[in-house]
């Protein structure tokens, strides 16, 4: 085939695809093939590790001892049990995961999402 050069291999190859079709973007690179998107060497070790920000529905930050009712009426998955609207919570504790609260309401204990839930006065 006349003037066909094929592209370069490139020493870098997708963690995900591990396809060799790779940009590189400041900070990142990007998967051509699949899309997936990663930072690049080192810049994960430079910076300093940040402290996770919760926020409720309403965008105000939540933290270890705050209370919080419920937004909207929630169905419990594996019980018949739903936690209605206004449902207070006991001092809740922020945890690592999906569901950043971890707390007790009505008598259960239980995780929720911070989208959920709205911080209220003691």
């Amino acid at each position: 085939m006349a003037g066909f050069s094929p592209l370069p291999m490139s020493e870098l190859v997708c963690p995900l695809c591990e396809m060799p079709d790779v940009l590189t973007h400041p900070g990142r690179h990007e998967c051509l093939t699949c899309g997936h998107e990663w930072p690049l060497e080192g810049s994960l070790a430079d910076e300093p590790d940040a402290e996770r920000v919760v926020k409720d529905a309403y965008g105000n930050v939540l933290a270890d001892g705050d209370i919080v009712a419920m937004i909207k009426d929630l169905k419990l998955k594996g019980t018949s049990q739903t936690l209605k609207v206004g449902t207070k919570s006991k001092p809740i504790r922020l945890v690592d995961g999906d569901h950043e609260i971890d707390c007790k309401m009505d008598g259960l204990s239980i995780a929720l999402k911070a989208c959920f839930v709205k911080k209220v006065q003691p």
